[in-house]
């Protein structure tokens, strides 16, 4: 994986099809079925989320994955002490120098969970370079409050890989028995859990391992702040880019009137729901997501 120099940091990438290193954008007339798509996670994650997916992808289109400061193999930089240098809007900044640095003028957009806030902000920065948004039970402009008790089973996942294990299974949670999800368990995966699923997520529990305290704790902090002030959400209506939002039903993380406020608010954008699906649709149903993300950029 490559490491792109971005200011004072670097930014490690997944740069899956296409023309690596080279912006492909003229296609269709209107260039959007060959613009590459720009990839960013949630939070606690890495660009390793999308490892099932992408084999699924055709190979024409052109899949940037990065990592968040501080995610990763990205740089960390020590945070400030009331994480300013972890918010959202330089994440959105981030990227923005990750598109300059890779020489890509015009991309799409797709975000999980909090990558959705991250890719809010750089519509609000430049909305002239992107194009399509996609967007997987995400954080909305709206930001997210999260109460001392969340910010608690943080600290403890933080801590102990046992809990880390046990919280990320509630972004994926179709992937787990059920009664094995309640407070005080260990998941046990569920029998229809495939063995690269399997791998995959001990994967991603490893990652949260390297994760910054910037990560752990400046980015709920920066949720609430969102939350409560409100400043992005204000500007939803000059988000006129198109968005497919994809929310799975059984998600526990993401509150579902969240995105139906979403999608009142936004010009161009439409909400689809999947019953049997959690929080995390390109890890539980890699095969689906691929079909959708590859029909909706164009690559079908």
């Amino acid at each position: 994986m490559p490491r792109i120099q971005i200011g004072e940091i670097a930014i490690n990438v997944l740069d899956h099809g296409g023309r690596a290193g080279a912006d492909v954008g003229a296609g269709d007339g209107s260039g959007n079925r060959t613009l590459p798509v720009l990839a960013i996670h949630g939070n606690l994650g890495c660009a390793h989320w999308l490892d099932l997916a992408v084999p699924l992808l055709p190979s024409p289109l052109r899949v940037i994955a990065s990592e968040w400061r501080g995610c990763g193999d990205s740089d960390k930089p020590e945070p400030f002490p009331d994480f300013a240098n972890y918010r959202m809007a330089i994440h959105a900044a981030d990227h923005l120098r990750l598109l300059d640095a890779l020489g890509i003028e015009r991309c799409h957009l797709y975000g999980h969970s909090t990558g959705g806030i991250i890719i809010s902000h750089l519509l609000t920065l430049a909305p002239e370079r992107f194009a399509k948004v996609l967007m997987l039970d995400p954080v909305s402009p709206f930001g997210l409050e999260l109460h001392p008790a969340q910010l608690e089973v943080l600290r403890a996942m933080q801590a102990e890989r046992d809990l880390a294990y046990a919280g990320l299974a509630t972004a994926a949670p179709t992937l787990f028995e059920p009664s094995s999800l309640a407070a005080g368990q260990q998941p046990q995966f569920a029998a229809s859990a495939t063995h690269a699923q399997r791998e995959l997520f001990a994967l991603l529990v490893d990652k949260t391992r390297i994760l910054s305290d910037g990560i752990w704790f400046g980015t709920p902090r920066d949720l609430g702040r969102e939350w409560s002030e409100g400043a992005l959400a204000e500007r939803m209506p000059a988000m006129r880019h198109e968005h497919l939002i994809l929310y799975g039903e059984q998600d526990l993380w993401i509150p579902s009137e969240h995105l139906e406020r979403m999608v009142e608010r936004l010009p161009n954008a439409r909400l689809e729901r999947f019953a049997e699906v959690g929080h995390s649709m390109n890890l539980e149903q890699p095969e689906r997501f691929a079909r959708i993300f590859a029909d909706y950029f164009g690559a079908i």
